[in-house]
């Protein structure tokens, strides 16, 4: 994408920008545009998903905002390097069935790679890390409980 105001050719680092941009203000209607940020053959991997292509990750985000309440990205820092950017985030969100009046914090970071199509710089790998077990798990009754034992367990 080049600016169209000027002739400013697209870089890595706008691009980083927009799809920052993007993220903090991701509503469910704005899926769709995953393909204005993304290669075709983008892949895409967190603690549960693992795709490729821009058409296999739109239902992950889709899937987001159905299952849960108010879910949203803050951008906390963002560190690029040529084609490469590492991004740290704060995901709020509710849980639908478990205290959904209560905001929930996953705090993780994300390593994309951009690369040149279409005449943009577009993700074409993008990659979350986050700890499902410290950040989700033991935020669930049942199932967090037994984490909390496992954790102490493993540390004495």
């Amino acid at each position: 994408m080049t600016n169209s105001a000027d002739t400013t050719p697209d870089t890595p680092e706008l691009a980083t920008l927009r799809v920052v941009q993007f993220f903090e203000t991701l509503g469910p209607h704005d899926v769709v545009r995953l393909k204005d940020f993304y290669c075709s053959d983008a892949l895409f991997k967190d603690p549960f998903n693992e795709v490729e292509g821009v058409d296999a990750i739109a239902p992950i985000f889709s899937h987001m905002f159905d299952a849960l309440t108010q879910p949203r990205f803050v951008i906390t820092h963002t560190v690029q390097q040529g084609e490469q950017c590492f991004v740290t985030w704060d995901f709020l969100f509710a849980m639908r069935q478990y205290q959904p009046n209560t905001t929930q914090t996953i705090r993780g970071a994300s390593h994309l790679v951009f690369r040149f199509e279409d005449g943009a710089w577009r993700v074409a790998v993008h990659r979350d890390y986050w700890d499902a077990a410290e950040e989700l798990y033991e935020k669930l009754p049942v199932v967090g409980a037994l984490m909390r034992w496992l954790k102490q367990r493993a540390n004495s």
